[in-house]
């Protein structure tokens, strides 16, 4: 018995009048799939956040300094970067199956080789092959359940997706820093072994390629080399700017203007590459679909103000409140367990509700949650704390199931693998965006607040002399000489001024966000409406 049928491309009938889609039944239980193939994309997610936390630790062990270790995280995203984009082209090349189980093995593997990693550079290559594979896995998720699932109903399916790539960035700093602070960072990639060992088994025997898939490997012409180099260029350029540009002071540093430089004339090299060799690696037509390069832009700004909170608020709990790793990461946590509940219950009404509704509906959540934080004090208690990462993540899944489902409106079935790999690609490039956007902005925004404050704290204020006078008398009480007891009321009042210029950056900041989430309510609005109908074809025998 076949296992497709085909329907009639017509109005109503489809997501689009240009192309016909066919409809697949899979062998085993599509929801056996969904959790197959989530299984290895969670592991992933879990790893780009849970070594954050670990970075002290890592660099004592190896000997290095805290700046030298951070390219653990850097050499990460810049290989994985790479990967996304072109994960489409060698999913039609070779078999999606076959490169999904391929980046399962490399990301296993070299996460044990990680682990056992007996030097800084080491660990750096390790950590550039795990990217690598861990490029692959995303995309290739979401390809599989497209074609699993038909239109009407990828909702629920892509709510446990987005369930996973939403909650394990942010429980892996607990995660993280609870396996840190009990046995030995090594471990937090000795834990991906046995989830990849799993994933291998379970996807060898559940997961299997459409037929028209099988099809376009025949058809999918050779490699555009020069086009792949001038995409990792790019990209790798982009990347080490967004993450070292604060670091070193941005165009200051003759690195970050070459890295720009570099960026950009690689980048309009590669897009006339692309428009005119005959077997591109990104297929740029996509985004001539209004639907396709709107997700794109709301994907990407869904990266931004997913990770730059994720960030931003343990950075605040440990730097100004004197929370552990641990402490720090279970705020967040809290709000992993909303995103447990609620993505399936959106999964569910997406299959009932204009998507369009729910992204503006989303986006309205999402400026309140992070107007919340703008509440932030000295004085705020953990569940201050939690409560803002539960609001904010509320709106979350109201934006991530209706993008998922609307990136692939219009588009061909056969372009599924690319849609997916560039999807990702802009949630990761809004999150290096996101994060270099805070950091910026709380060092600079710091700096004005300390010149303010500074002109404000002179010996003629009456009150900075009443402060004064009174912490060097109960600093005299406590046993300390007068002239230790005013050098030191001088330090806390001079600490106490840094403390509030640092906190007033970070509502600067909250305040940036919220403005710029504000104006992106109507945005859903911009896209068409999906028009999916499909008429049930009885398979022929």
């Amino acid at each position: 018995m076949a296992q497709s049928s085909v329907v009639p491309a017509s109005k109503g009938q489809d997501y689009d009048s240009e192309f016909h889609y066919e409809h697949w039944k899979p062998r085993f239980n599509p929801w056996v799939i969904t959790f197959t193939v989530t299984l290895a994309t969670f592991m992933e997610s879990l790893d780009s956040s849970i070594a954050n936390v670990a970075l002290p630790h890592i660099a004592g062990s190896l000997g290095a300094s805290y700046d030298e270790a951070t390219w653990v995280l850097t050499s990460y995203l810049v290989s994985n970067a790479i990967v996304l984009p072109i994960s489409g082209w060698i999913s039609n090349r070779i078999g999606r199956k076959r490169f999904y189980m391929i980046c399962v093995a490399l990301f296993t593997l070299s996460s044990f080789l990680c682990g056992l990693a007996t030097s800084l550079p080491m660990l750096i290559f390790f950590r550039i092959v795990q990217g690598i594979g861990g490029g692959g896995l995303q995309p290739s998720e979401r390809a599989i359940l497209a074609d699993t699932f038909p239109p009407e109903k990828r909702s629920l399916a892509f709510s446990l997706y987005g369930m996973a790539v939403v909650l394990a960035p942010a429980i892996g700093p607990t995660i993280g820093g609870w396996i840190t602070d009990n046995y030995t960072w090594r471990w937090i990639f000795f834990l991906n072994i046995p989830v990849g060992i799993l994933s291998l088994l379970l996807t060898s025997r559940i997961v299997q390629d459409p037929p028209y898939l099988q099809k376009m490997r025949k058809k999918v012409g050779g490699i555009d080399g020069i086009g792949l180099g001038l995409l990792a260029l790019t990209i790798a350029s982009l990347q080490f700017m967004l993450d070292k540009g604060q670091e070193d002071d941005w165009f200051s540093s003759r690195f970050i203007v070459a890295c720009a430089w570099t960026a950009g004339i690689g980048l309009i090299v590669f897009l006339y590459r692309e428009l005119t060799t005959e077997h591109p690696i990104i297929d740029l037509r996509l985004y001539r679909k209004r639907n396709f390069a709107m997700t794109q832009l709301v994907m990407l700004l869904i990266g931004a103000a997913l990770y730059s909170t994720t960030v931003m608020i343990p950075q605040f709990l440990q730097e100004l409140l004197g929370y552990t790793a641990t402490q720090a990461g279970l705020a967040l946590s809290l709000g992993g367990l909303v995103l447990m509940v609620l993505f399936p219950v959106v999964g569910y009404i997406g299959q009932k509700i204009d998507p369009r509704l729910m992204i503006t509906f989303g986006f309205c959540l999402l400026t309140l949650g992070i107007w919340r934080i703008g509440d932030l004090d000295l004085s705020i208690s953990f569940w201050d704390a939690a409560s803002w990462r539960v609001v904010m993540v509320l709106g979350m899944p109201f934006l991530f199931v209706p993008i998922s489902v609307m990136s692939y409106v219009g588009v061909p079935q056969e372009k599924n693998n690319e849609v997916s790999g560039l999807t990702a690609l802009a949630r990761n490039l809004g999150g290096s965006v996101g994060i270099s956007f805070i950091t910026t902005m709380l060092t600079r925004r710091s700096l004005t607040h300390q010149q303010f404050l500074a002109a404000h704290v002179y010996p003629a204020s009456m009150k900075y002399l009443a402060l004064q006078q009174g912490l060097t008398g109960a600093l005299e009480n406590g046993g300390y000489s007068h002239a230790d007891a005013t050098a030191g009321s001088m330090a806390q009042i001079y600490n106490m001024m840094l403390r509030q210029a640092r906190t007033l950056a970070y509502v600067d900041t909250v305040h940036v966000l919220v403005l710029l989430t504000a104006c992106l309510i109507p945005i859903g609005y911009l896209m068409k409406k999906p028009r999916y109908r499909p008429k049930h074809v009885e398979p022929m025998e």
